[in-house]
């Protein structure tokens, strides 16, 4: 299972990285901690901000109404991504003629700050602003952003199982923790292992976490998009202090709009697999302040193609005492970012200072931080000392110093946030705690039993054929269907629920409405809605680049979110179109068929229906694009389909492949059918509010549909077979047991 935290002031504390060890185990794709607070709702009063420009760094602005606020009161400050800011930055257009920009409003940069005083029309924030503002920006009051706070978890190991005979297994827990709504709380010594995705996964709702002495090692997953993004924020006040990660990607990274500031200090990647920097559009005021990336690069900057549209991902950031293969540091058009003693091969138009070369003070971050607290804060954050020699050509005694001391390798970041425990030990005794027994009696803990004593009761309004009708519970199964999104979708958080329903829709470490929907708000919208049945098809495409409609070999596995899964599990094997390895049509999805299976088990209890379709005919006929991924293409796949490569592209654009897939006569596409029919049976082998269907928008050829009906005759025989032969086992045994105890019981 996983852990969910809702209440504030709870810290998970284990008894030391070598002593407490949490596993996830199993082949769910979940979060195993997932620290969530409710979300504030958003106020509908806004207050203009009167100022025409204010800089970045300020803390201070004019607002017409200062009489609708308080010191000390929270305000959410709006920055609207206009049509003019959009076209400064020449991001309306991604190239191509296609379009793919940013439209207004899809890039506002909102930051949540505390009024510290007012004075006249002029309030000053508690932190200082990182954009620009221009007329049109605005303030809220809000509630206190998140409903949680004071969560920790610490002192203790978090890891995955996986399979080892796979190195790119996805079947296992893709995130460790990630946070939402959530105020002033923290991670520190934890060692993560083999997690598909990020480590700990900051959202946009989160304020002033810190994340420290923290160890990722040995990630299991494709090495492709939205993978290993090992720490990241999309936060603002939030702290990466001593982290460390081996074979991630984008390591070190910043999310969508984050309004920051956020920082990553003293931290490193080894033998990383991508970049780190901010990699969605527009997070402004990030630090990297001696971050070294082993085999890769730090960008600050434009990240291109107009699949994504993230256009300018940095802005207003810097690179402090930084070290990388290649460091880009470029300047967005009405903006800066900044260079400070990097060491690397250098790219962009940014503001360049002492390259390859150290700078003092060794952090900015401590040297900021003892400007605003003071030498005894300073000391706190017990940053690993780092010598430099100051002389390229010191004196012969010197020298000799420091000839001796080659002889050892240097003190290593992993090796001191491994002893951060003797630095600064977390007492692992209960103290004034009060145990488990005492908070949660017994019987309390025994309703994680009677939940899933509930689940296995599936059927609760069961549907069923009376005289010809679909009734549920003696009643006529009225209402409409819903169908569920084939492609299209965002991971933006103002656009993510506008694209509709879908069960086995995933975005990594993300629940909610567009992303990885919540399976009983998913059920509570179509009994709210009057629909009856969900009708379900799998995505046309996996990977949402291929909503250009090319037919191209993707250039690598950068695949897009949000995923839309696909029943067959991938091989570890090959290099699909899609950049990531090839399915194999004999193993199937374990996430995709158990989120259906959890869904229809929701149908039973709550009398509605699964409309299950097979097939998805889209993917064979009409635009090419739709056969280019698609795992039954002999090029997606390791199991020989036959079917012809390259595929034919009529008018080199159009794809006509219906006969080809429909042919049953094929020994090896027959083979596999009739497997990939059998498990449409047999994971709702169960459920009873389930109807199958071959295939949404279906005009294949009678001899298979014959063919699909003889499957489902054959396969009810078999069960029908393997339920006898279980009966009589049962009852040959129950005659082991009881003729011995009837021929006792008469002779006594």
């Amino acid at each position: 299972g996983s852990l969910l935290i809702t209440n504030s002031g709870l810290v998970l504390r284990g008894q030391g990285i070598s002593n407490t060890t949490l596993i996830a185990t199993g082949l769910d794709r979940r979060t195993l901690i997932r620290i969530h607070g409710q979300s504030t709702p958003t106020p509908t009063q806004r207050i203009s901000v009167t100022d025409s420009h204010v800089p970045v760094g300020a803390t201070n602005l004019h607002v017409a109404d200062p009489l609708a606020i308080r010191p000390m009161s929270p305000i959410r400050l709006t920055r609207p991504s206009t049509t003019n800011w959009i076209a400064q930055l020449h991001a309306h257009e991604f190239g191509g003629g296609e379009g793919g920009g940013w439209k207004p409003g899809s890039r506002d940069i909102v930051w949540d700050r505390t009024i510290t005083a007012i004075e006249g029309n002029s309030i000053t924030l508690d932190a200082p602003i990182t954009t620009t503002l221009e007329p049109g920006a605005y303030i809220r009051p809000i509630s206190p952003i998140g409903s949680i706070s004071q969560i920790g978890v610490e002192n203790l190991t978090v890891e995955s199982t996986f399979d080892p005979a796979n190195p790119k297994d996805e079947n296992h827990s893709w995130c460790a923790i990630t946070m939402d709504n959530g105020t002033d709380s923290w991670v520190r010594q934890v060692t993560f292992k083999h997690f598909a995705g990020s480590v700990v996964a900051l959202y946009e709702t989160c304020q002033r976490i810190t994340v420290q002495d923290c160890i990722s090692l040995a990630p299991v997953s494709e090495v492709g998009g939205y993978r290993r993004h090992t720490f990241f924020t999309m936060g603002q006040q939030t702290l990466f202090l001593r982290c460390y990660a081996e074979h991630g990607r984008h390591d070190f990274s910043v999310g969508h709009c984050a309004a920051g500031p956020n920082a990553f200090v003293q931290c490193e990647a080894r033998e990383a697999l991508a970049d780190s920097g901010p990699i969605e559009s527009w997070a402004s005021g990030v630090l990297y302040d001696n971050v070294n990336i082993d085999g890769n690069a730090i960008t600050l900057g434009y990240r291109s193609g107009n699949n994504a549209g993230i256009g300018w991902a940095a802005a207003n950031c810097v690179l402090w005492n930084c070290s990388a293969s290649v460091i880009r540091c470029w300047n967005p058009p009405g903006a800066t970012n900044w260079s400070f003693g990097s060491w690397a091969s250098f790219e962009g138009d940014g503001v360049w200072k002492s390259s390859n070369d150290f700078m003092k003070p060794d952090s900015l971050f401590a040297a900021q931080l003892k400007d605003r607290l003071g030498a005894e804060a300073t000391a706190r954050l017990q940053l690993m000392p780092r010598p430099r020699e100051e002389s390229s050509n010191p004196p012969l005694d010197k020298a000799q110093e420091l000839a001796a001391a080659s002889h050892q390798p240097p003190p290593q970041l992993k090796d001191y946030i491994l002893a951060a425990h003797q630095r600064d030990p977390i007492p692992s005794e209960p103290g004034n705690a009060r145990h488990v027994e005492e908070i949660m009696p017994r019987s309390s803990r025994g309703n994680e039993a009677q939940t899933s004593n509930r689940k296995s009761e599936i059927g609760n309004h069961k549907l069923a054929i009376t005289n010809g009708w679909l009734t549920i519970d003696g009643k006529l199964a009225i209402g409409s269907s819903a169908n569920v999104t084939w492609w299209r979708g965002s991971i933006r958080p103002n656009e993510a629920a506008s694209f509709g329903l879908n069960v086995t829709r995933f975005v990594p470490g993300r629940i909610g409405a567009g992303f990885t929907d919540d399976l009983n708000e998913v059920a509570d919208k179509l009994i709210a809605n009057g629909d009856i049945a969900l009708d379900h098809n799998y995505g046309l495409w996996y990977d949402r680049r291929r909503d250009d409609h090319e037919r191209v070999r993707r250039i690598n596995g950068d695949v897009l979110p949000p995923f839309y899964e696909q029943p067959f599990a991938r091989s570890g094997q090959g290099t699909a179109w899609d950049g990531l390895s090839k399915y194999d049509l004999t193993t199937f999805n374990p996430w995709y068929w158990s989120r259906l299976r959890d869904f229809a088990d929701l149908c039973g209890e709550r009398g509605l229906v699964l409309f299950h379709q097979n097939y998805f005919q889209h993917n064979i006929l009409e635009a090419g694009a739709h056969w280019a991924d698609s795992p039954w293409r002999t090029a997606n796949n390791i199991n020989n389909t036959g079917f012809p490569e390259p595929p034919l592209y009529a008018g080199d654009k159009r794809i006509f492949q219906a006969e080809l897939f429909y042919d049953v006569n094929h020994p090896v596409r027959r083979k596999l059918h009739e497997g990939y029919i059998r498990q449409c049976l047999d994971n709702f082998t169960n459920n009873a509010n389930v109807i199958q269907f071959t295939s949404a928008e279906f005009t294949g050829p009678l001899p298979f549909m014959q063919f699909w009906l003889d499957t489902i005759a054959e396969w009810k025989a078999s069960r029908s077979s393997r339920r006898e032969e279980a009966h009589s086992e049962i009852v040959n045994r129950k005659s082991e047991i009881i003729n011995p105890l009837i021929a006792l019981s008469c002779t006594k």
